[in-house]
């Protein structure tokens, strides 16, 4: 054991001496689901989807399924994942009736790199067809029978999210849809009332009269004389290899999927609007590949814009106890490289806005400590514990509440308090020997008057001040889909002389525009609102208004606190501009800017209106 990971053992094994074992459980981690409902760690975000597909079709999360078993060998779990590999999975699927074509070795080999093209993942994207494979793509509905990543829980509970928002229903728990209930997302209804099922489906059909119940594994049916692409049916071949779909997670009720949204209302709002549009109008007329791609951005800027506005969010919770409402929720302000690197000066724009926001998330960790004692210290005192405050599907009145526990608005203050007190002052005395820093910080050497956020300060710097901030870096690099050809941002290591003049390497990111991310944001925003449909005129100016607006994404003006020369923002517009129209995506027949005006490369579906309103 390193001695970084020794220190963080020892803190915690003192912590629980002071604050018992329970409760240092419930604050020993990154997270507050009230607050955002996913696990702040890293997560491939191309993978999210086939769990989402899962979680609508069965009302459920996805547990234990076949892919293992089936293409993996040996006598322990770890081996068997090492042997699942692109070249066996190919031989298994070659040897199938219902897949012809692959005899010899060269045919097998052509058939891995397809496979490992549009449905197999290897474990850090390696190339090759001997590498442990980790994840599956969602090229067809059929990718939810493939229980990969092996474990749900590795995906920090990004699906769950996304179907609670999507799902938009009432309750502690995401429901099976009632029957007649008007919904674009419908939850174990099958394909017909979803909308995002319904564009991934084809050729299947839950055969009742074969598997004699709706909700059995074996129930969805591959129809043989329905025309789909390669990919779709390599994935089709590669689930009906497995035989059914992954059974739901056991014990407790961790098959339930959360009703938990994230506090940022407005963001989660948008994000739910935005991919109901986006595939209600483009599923089926998009090309499938270019529509994956374009999707992966949309749950990029998403997600992103849902994240960094919880950050903004609870940095202005600490200073007032008060989350803003859902209209007064802005997003977070970023300037966006359009040269996507190629201008130096613009890059080097687009790293200081974002190293700007960066230096806000350094205290991110202490404030999510500091309502997670709160939280402890609020519904285990007996006043308190009588309220009856609804944290879900959103927390925003609970954590209300807790800023006037803070702040010292609410009758039990002083009593909640003035336990922490109690809890800082024996944690100092406990500490004092084995870590000095910390021990001053919980007796106000350091200048926090207030007990919870001297508590707070003290248990992340036991944590690992370093580890929890990075947890919640590469949280935001998933949410970006970094470096990625459909993400919204991309990062480098740059080397840079400190104070004393040594030499040291760091990661340094910027937000930009691929070109996956301008088609996708051209084509939602030239849809209608609400659920009409066609297309609506949308000027060039109007587009950068609305994206600045509804994500935060400055282009031809600088963001707030920041000074941008007015030559390098009519550059950055001018070059997206250019790009737009490389793309096919702006017309104009003449300077004026009235003239420029956004076009799609494909037109919306037009279609009898849906069971949805």
């Amino acid at each position: 054991m390193s001695p970084k990971a020794q220190r963080i053992t020892t803190g915690r094994s003192i912590v629980e001496d002071v604050l018992g074992r329970e409760m240092t459980r419930e604050i020993w981690t990154s997270n507050y689901e009230k607050a955002i409902p996913i696990s702040i760690q890293d997560f491939d975000l191309s993978a999210v989807l086939p769990a989402v597909f899962y979680m609508f079709r069965w009302d459920q999360r996805r547990g234990k399924g076949k892919f293992l078993s089936v293409f993996g060998s040996g006598q322990d779990s770890k081996e068997m994942r090492r042997s699942a590999t692109i070249e066996r999975v190919a031989d298994r699927l070659a040897e199938a009736p219902s897949l012809e074509g692959f005899p010899g070795e060269v045919q097998k080999s052509i058939l891995g790199d397809l496979l490992l093209c549009f449905c197999l993942e290897n474990r850090n994207r390696a190339l090759g067809r001997n590498e442990q494979i980790q994840r599956v793509a969602p090229a067809h509905y059929m990718s939810s029978w493939v229980d990969l990543p092996e474990r749900v829980t590795n995906l920090r509970n990004v699906p769950e999210m996304m179907v609670a928002m999507l799902a938009d229903q009432k309750g502690e728990f995401v429901q099976h849809s009632l029957e007649g209930k008007r919904t674009w997302f419908a939850v174990g209804r099958g394909f017909s009332e979803n909308v995002l099922l319904r564009a991934f489906n084809a050729g299947i059909q839950i055969h009742r009269e074969l598997s004699g119940e709706f909700s059995s594994r074996t129930s969805d049916r591959f129809i043989e004389e329905t025309p789909v692409g390669v990919d779709q049916l390599l994935m089709i071949r590669l689930a009906q290899t497995l035989g059914e779909a992954p059974d739901k997670v056991r014990g407790g009720e961790g098959e339930q999927i959360s009703n938990q949204r994230p506090i940022a209302e407005r963001a989660a709002h948008y994000f739910s609007e935005d991919i109901r549009r986006f595939i209600r109008s483009y599923a089926g007329v998009i090309p499938r590949q270019a529509l994956l791609a374009m999707l992966e951005s949309c749950m990029a800027v998403g997600l992103a814009t849902i994240f960094t506005s919880v950050i903004r969010l609870l940095l202005g919770w600490a200073e007032t106890g008060e989350i803003r409402k859902n209209l007064d929720q802005k997003p977070v302000s970023l300037f966006v490289d359009c040269s996507n690197g190629i201008d130096i000066w613009l890059r080097a724009v687009a790293e200081q806005s974002f190293d700007d926001f960066l230096r806000w998330i350094e205290r991110f960790p202490v404030i999510l400590m500091g309502i997670r004692l709160l939280d402890r210290g609020t519904r285990i005192n007996p006043r308190m514990r009588k309220l009856d405050i609804s944290t879900k599907p959103y927390a925003t009145d609970w954590l209300n509440l807790l800023g006037d526990v803070l702040h010292k608005r609410h009758e039990q203050s002083n009593a909640i308090l003035y336990a922490m007190e109690e809890k800082a002052t024996i944690l100092a005395d406990k500490l004092r020997e084995e870590a000095q820093e910390t021990s001053d910080l919980l007796e106000n050497v350091g200048g926090y008057p207030n007990p919870v956020w001297r508590l707070a300060e003290a248990l992340t710097v036991l944590q690992g001040r370093e580890n929890t901030q990075q947890k919640v870096l590469q949280c935001i690099d998933s949410c970006l889909h970094i470096d990625r050809p459909s993400g919204l941002a991309v990062k480098r290591r740059v080397r840079q002389s400190d104070f004393t003049s040594r030499k040291k390497t760091r990661e340094i990111r910027s937000i930009t525009f691929t070109d996956s991310i301008l088609d996708y944001l051209v084509h939602l925003h030239l849809l209608p609102g609400g659920s009409r449909r066609g297309m609506k005129l949308l000027s060039y100016k109007e587009f950068l208004r609305t994206i600045r607006d509804r994500y935060g994404f400055y282009v031809d003006e600088s963001p707030p606190g920041m000074t941008i020369s007015n030559g390098l923002l009519q550059a950055n517009r001018a070059i997206l501009e250019r790009r737009l129209r490389d793309l096919g995506l702006l017309s104009g027949v003449n300077d004026a800017e009235a003239m420029k005006r956004l076009k799609p490369r494909f037109t919306p579906r037009e279609e009898e209106p849906d069971a949805a309103n």
